[in-house]
């Protein structure tokens, strides 16, 4: 397909050049080594976070980028794209910058051990004097070689670590850095998790709550064993506290009778004792009578 005019090109110009790109791909292209596979995934689940407080940022996978470059076509293919772009982006097969919204702000490279020139020269030439991408991220799964090029609007230099450690793209309020032998990002100060850490720190979240649900039905059990015990003694207290009643109203109806009783005996003692004075003052009469009729008595012949 004939590169000349690409001022007329149009998207269906551009797609027809990704059809021939990729019909021309040897099969080995399609072929991942692990290690770069999983410095993919774990940047895709990360920028996947990212979006969620940035919804102007694009992250994509393995896309074609087609531009013009002097009456030519130029391609490259990085393996993770970033986008800033507050308008949506429509492709399909290839990302033709004349008709998109914004160019690439950032492009990431997997060193591949087979071919290391590639990312390491041919690709930065690209980005770097081609497209002059704003920042380029390079990682050696291999070696850990991990290294951010900045584009000062001639050329890129390093971007240094930072105190932490880390290279910085203030733009995203991101860094990056090595962490456990992978690249890993870092928004706003805080590591960006994986689903796998995700997922445990759930698990953990969910022990922890089973513990806690645990504890705290042990709590509640040994609250209720209390609280039943506490009924309990309650009831045997009450129950004591009826019979010292009963025994206070028996003790009150034995005095009662006793003070009845004490009462009718004093009240017999002391009939017994006027009964007793009658019969004295009685027997005193007696006497005193007996007494004048011996007196009285005249003489006998």
């Amino acid at each position: 397909m004939s590169h000349l005019g690409l001022e007329s090109w149009t998207v269906a110009d551009y797609e027809r050049a990704a059809e021939e790109y990729f019909q021309a791909l040897p099969p080995e292209h399609f072929m991942e080594a692990t290690r770069q596979a999983y410095q993919r995934e774990i940047t895709v689940e990360s920028f996947a976070l990212v979006r969620a407080h940035r919804r102007d940022l694009h992250v994509f996978n393995e896309l074609l980028v087609q531009y013009p470059l002097n009456a030519h076509l130029g391609q490259v293919v990085p393996d993770n794209m970033l986008i800033l772009s507050a308008a949506p982006i429509d492709h399909t097969r290839s990302y033709n910058l004349p008709f998109e919204p914004a160019r690439p702000f950032c492009v990431l490279e997997y060193v591949s051990e087979t071919n290391k020139r590639k990312d390491y020269h041919d690709n930065l030439r690209k980005y770097e004097q081609e497209l002059k991408v704003p920042y380029y991220l390079l990682f050696d799964p291999e070696t850990k070689d991990l290294r951010l090029h900045r584009h000062n609007g001639i050329a890129y230099e390093l971007v240094a670590p930072n105190a932490q450690g880390r290279l910085a793209l203030p733009e995203l309020e991101l860094e990056v850095g090595v962490l456990g032998g992978w690249t890993r990002f870092w928004f706003r100060g805080q590591l960006l998790p994986l689903p796998a850490e995700l997922l445990q720190k759930l698990v953990e979240a969910e022990k922890r709550a089973d513990d806690e649900k645990r504890r705290a039905d042990d709590e509640k059990r040994r609250a209720d064993d209390e609280k039943r015990r506490a009924d309990d003694e309650k009831r045997r207290a009450d129950e004591a506290e009826k019979l010292i009643g009963e025994e206070t109203r028996r003790a009150d109806e034995e005095k009662r009778r006793a003070d009845d009783a004490a009462r009718q005996t004093e009240e017999e003692r002391k009939r017994v004792a006027d009964l007793q004075a009658a019969l004295e003052r009685a027997q005193a009469l007696l006497r005193q009578l007996q007494a004048q009729a011996s007196v009285e008595e005249p003489p006998a012949d």
